[in-house]
């Protein structure tokens, strides 16, 4: 009887004993710029857009952390262009090395520029190609899908639905053409016919509390009138301009993707698959409100981070970095599959959602595109494409 009261005694006083605990610190910097509103008020950021992920995030990586004798904690900072280098040294002062961005691609760059080696980034927003290309950095990674990753994600599903002839229509500003070159790429790459293209020139209006509905009515069948014969109509129209009026106007009745109708996303808040309602339902009551993009892809970075710290048992970074770039990390993450990153540009493998209004129609790739080393490497820019020259694992 002594014996087994002396082994409950020390099952009762050894979990009690105190644990050292190991800081990993990292900040969300969000830097927003003043532009036009949205068409839809439906769609305007809410101000916690970014920071609600990365509460999330903070909360799944302490829920394994208190077990490990690790905590961490995650500083939120918003900044405009102007004070974005300023908020960035103030974080560094702080001591992180793990800082992720919500920011344009020229901010990003810059932002990872000033950072420097000893700091590791990971963009949450910028889809530009050219921060995986010839401007990427060995200090940076892309938790957010590239452009490249979603319009072939598109591409795969049309091809597979036989619908190879595309409208293209784009609009006139910078990203939107980005966004457009991205979808020829993906045409030629699984072999679609762009039967024409036309602009669609941003004046200012067309929209609904400048010029009502009734002149878009008019203008949207007018400007996609004549056109050559095509199975769908694929808007790029990165800026919001123009896109969402197509569905219901255009000339022919075809059905439209890309920047409306079916849209190619990191993450839709009817996803339910693979978890994806546990996911939905916990950012919610923290929220009181759906997820977005730039949430799910802001928790991503802090779960990457989480993991390889739980893997590695260490909060440097040159430790997470090398372990996150290896071939035994894996992240879990609602989508069906391990999420990986690719060592030769720093872009987090992932699947792509195929949305339409309330509902995921469809997830990408698509299991008749096959590849060598990962299917996931049938979206974007692969290995023997790519335009970076760094060995991150260096």
């Amino acid at each position: 009887m002594r014996l087994i009261a002396a082994a409950l005694v020390v099952a009762i006083v050894l979990p009690c004993a105190a644990v050292a605990q190991t800081e990993i610190r990292m900040a969300v910097l969000r830097v927003d710029v003043q532009g036009r509103p949205p068409i839809s008020r439906l769609d305007l950021p809410p101000e916690d857009l970014g920071f609600a992920g990365a509460r999330l995030g903070t909360n799944d990586n302490a829920t394994t952390g208190q077990f490990m004798g690790q905590s961490f904690v995650t500083d939120e900072v918003a900044a405009t262009p102007e004070t974005a280098p300023e908020k960035l040294q103030e974080i560094l002062a702080s001591g992180t090395r793990l800082v992720v961005t919500l920011a344009d691609a020229e901010t990003t760059a810059a932002l990872a520029e000033a950072a420097g080696d000893e700091v590791l980034v990971f963009n949450a927003r910028a889809r530009d190609d050219v921060l995986r290309g010839e401007g990427c950095r060995a200090n940076l990674l892309h938790t957010a899908p590239s452009r490249a990753m979603v319009t072939d994600a598109l591409a795969q599903f049309l091809m597979w639905k036989r619908w190879d002839e595309w409208f293209l229509i784009e609009g006139s500003h910078p990203v939107d053409q980005a966004l457009a070159a991205s979808y020829r790429r993906s045409a030629a790459k699984f072999g679609a016919r762009i039967v024409e293209e036309r602009i669609f020139e941003d004046t200012g209006g067309a929209r609904a509390t400048d010029s009502g509905l009734v002149q878009i009515q008019a203008q949207i069948p007018t400007f996609t009138q004549r056109a050559a014969d095509h199975d769908v109509v694929v808007a790029a129209d990165e800026t919001g301009i123009f896109a969402a009026y197509l569905p219901y106007h255009t000339w022919e009745p075809r059905p439209v993707a890309g920047s409306a109708g079916l849209v190619p996303v990191s993450w839709h808040p009817a996803m339910e698959m693979w978890g994806g309602t546990q996911f939905q339902s916990r950012f919610e009551k923290l929220a009181n409100r759906p997820a977005r993009e730039e949430d799910y892809q802001v928790w991503l970075a802090l779960r990457a981070v989480g993991e390889a710290a739980t893997r590695t048992q260490s909060a440097e970074m040159p430790v997470l970095r090398d372990y996150m770039l290896g071939d035994e990390f894996q992240l879990g993450a609602f989508k069906g599959q391990p999420l990986t990153w690719r060592d030769w540009d720093g872009q987090l493998r992932q699947p792509i959602l195929l949305g339409s209004g309330p509902i995921v129609a469809s997830v990408s790739p698509q299991s008749e595109y096959l590849h060598q080393v990962s299917q996931l490497d049938t979206l974007g820019i692969d290995r023997p494409e790519t335009a970076c020259r760094i060995d991150r694992q260096k």
